[in-house]
């Protein structure tokens, strides 16, 4: 039986669409990458300038140069791998428990860390901001690491259960036999596979850390523990919005994101596809 993109027609079609989407989703980081080469004039130009003719770096040097960046970096370092650390150390355990074992709760429990991802997270500020209150973490980046915490874990687990489930349970029945502990033998055998699912759940988790706003707006009140979200937003003014230095911003902010999905790329397809063939 000839499939439908065996066909000449088909496979034309299918090329244009899947061109169009491409160029759809990439169209708007082009134009914030080039309009953060452009002057102020440039870029109130009309008819709209879209490639600059004489790119200038005196945009990344503004950025750079203004207020303390460097902090916000830093915070956002901390912030996203603080997060990718406690979730992951949480939702491997978790994932692997919602995989191995059958317990009372068990289906309630995973359609609640379901519907927790149903709503947003501006929802929970109030109570969230009371915890962190009572807790005396105000400003400070643990306040940013907790709560975007409470939010990574619902999908990592799932995610990594997921993935757990691919993993044969003989393998780990073979590793008891020869004398290794469960303990022992998801340290041994079990997570060495589970690698893959890993990278993808800690890159979703990273990403969603390095991004986050609502939380970083509400909870820190000083430049000593806001983050690069943050200091985007503030290039917004009562007068002006400051198109060409947020654009500088904004591709300083991603570059780095982007370096590490090419660094784990191959693992993040690895995960997602074998975590999603079963759940």
């Amino acid at each position: 039986m000839v499939s439908l993109f065996d066909r000449p027609l088909s496979r034309l079609v299918a090329l244009v669409v899947i061109s169009a989407l491409a160029i759809f989703s990439v169209a708007p980081f082009a134009f914030i990458a080039t309009t953060a080469f452009k002057s102020l004039g440039e870029i109130y130009a009309s008819p709209p300038v879209w490639i600059p003719p004489q790119p200038t770096l005196d945009n990344f040097e503004y950025v750079l140069g203004r207020g303390a960046f460097d902090v916000y970096l830093r915070n956002s370092v901390l912030v996203a791998l603080g997060t990718t650390v406690l979730s992951l150390a949480v939702c491997v355990l978790a994932g692997y428990g919602f995989s191995r074992f059958r317990f009372p709760g068990r289906g309630p429990a995973l359609f609640a860390f379901l519907m927790v991802q149903m709503f947003p997270s501006v929802l929970l500020i109030i109570p969230l901001f009371q915890v962190m209150k009572g807790l005396g973490l105000m400003d400070s980046l643990g306040a940013l690491v907790l709560a975007d915490t409470t939010f990574a874990i619902p999908l990592c687990t799932w995610l990594l259960k997921g993935f757990f489930d691919q993993i044969p349970l003989e393998l780990e029945e073979a590793a008891q036999i020869d004398g290794a502990s469960r303990l022992g033998a998801l340290r041994r055998v079990t997570l060495p596979l589970a690698v893959p699912g890993i990278a993808a759940a800690g890159i979703f988790v990273f990403i969603a850390a390095w991004d986050e706003f609502v939380f970083a707006l509400t909870f820190t009140s000083s430049d000593e523990s806001r983050t690069l979200p943050i200091a985007i937003s503030r290039f917004i003014t009562s007068y002006e919005i400051q198109w060409n230095h947020m654009a500088a911003a904004t591709v300083l902010v991603t570059v780095p994101v982007v370096v590490l999905f090419l660094v784990v790329q191959r693992h993040l397809a690895q995960g997602l596809l074998s975590g999603a063939t079963k759940g």
